[in-house]
């Protein structure tokens, strides 16, 4: 099945979290294809996974100074800071229904695209236990995320379900900002080298049509009745200050 590729855009976390639930309800209907698509946040945005309940008030004092805007994700998962980075969402009906094996091969873009930006990279081993006791999704690395040589995270990824239908997405650590990051967790950003976030976008998207699509990827742009159905979905994501 030919999947979509829907152009990258900059909006609110807002927006980009009512177009990813509807990526993802579009997959439950029976002629719904599956979509890719690349993603930038106009402000510097901390999305909190959706049964990620406790809220750092350090967090909710740089919303109130304007600094941070806050967000629910969809999917679960930890906190994620969203600045210097790009974040990837796919929506599909995989293979299987098995978490683990589903992230294996929804992530092999993800390994063959920065294998090509000479950045080899492998998954995590940290236990998903452990790593839900931290409030940093960065912090470590489990199955799930990819990480480099030297044990700092790259990509961090979850996922949401509807029955056989998938909604994984995933931040893509590009240059994260080292002081924001420490206001935000109390910890230095990832040990990592910055890489040119054009160059990353153009590895991704070749990756993504033979690693992900089987070669078969096509361009389209939300029309406007598809606007309107995810204008129907904005709302929620917000967490006030």
């Amino acid at each position: 099945m030919t999947w979509r590729w829907i152009p990258p855009l900059t909006a609110d976390g807002n927006r980009q979290m009512a177009i990813d639930r509807w990526m993802l309800a579009q997959q439950c209907e029976e002629s719904g294809s599956p979509m890719l698509r690349l993603y930038r946040w106009s402000q510097p945005t901390l999305s909190l996974g959706r049964h990620q309940r406790q809220i750092d008030p350090r967090w909710m004092a740089l919303a109130q100074q304007g600094r941070l805007h806050l967000v629910r994700r969809p999917s679960g998962g930890r906190a994620v800071l969203h600045a210097g980075e790009l974040t990837y969402a796919l929506a599909c009906r995989p293979s299987t229904t098995h978490r683990l094996t589903a992230y294996g091969e929804a992530c092999q873009w993800l390994l063959a695209a920065f294998k090509t930006l000479g950045v080899p990279l492998a998954f995590g081993t940290v236990k998903a236990a452990e790593a839900a006791q931290r409030g940093n999704c960065f912090a470590s690395g489990t199955a799930a995320d990819l990480i480099q040589a030297n044990g700092a995270k790259r990509i961090g990824s979850a996922q949401l379900w509807s029955g056989a239908c998938l909604l994984q997405h995933g931040s893509v650590l590009i240059q994260p900002p080292q002081g924001l990051w420490q206001e935000v967790f109390s910890s230095a950003a990832p040990d990592l080298d910055p890489l040119p976030e054009l160059a990353v976008m153009e590895a991704l998207q070749v990756a993504a049509r033979d690693h992900l699509c089987g070669g078969d990827l096509q361009t389209m742009d939300l029309n406007a009745c598809e606007w309107k159905q995810i204008q129907q979905l904005e709302g929620g994501a917000f967490l006030s200050p």
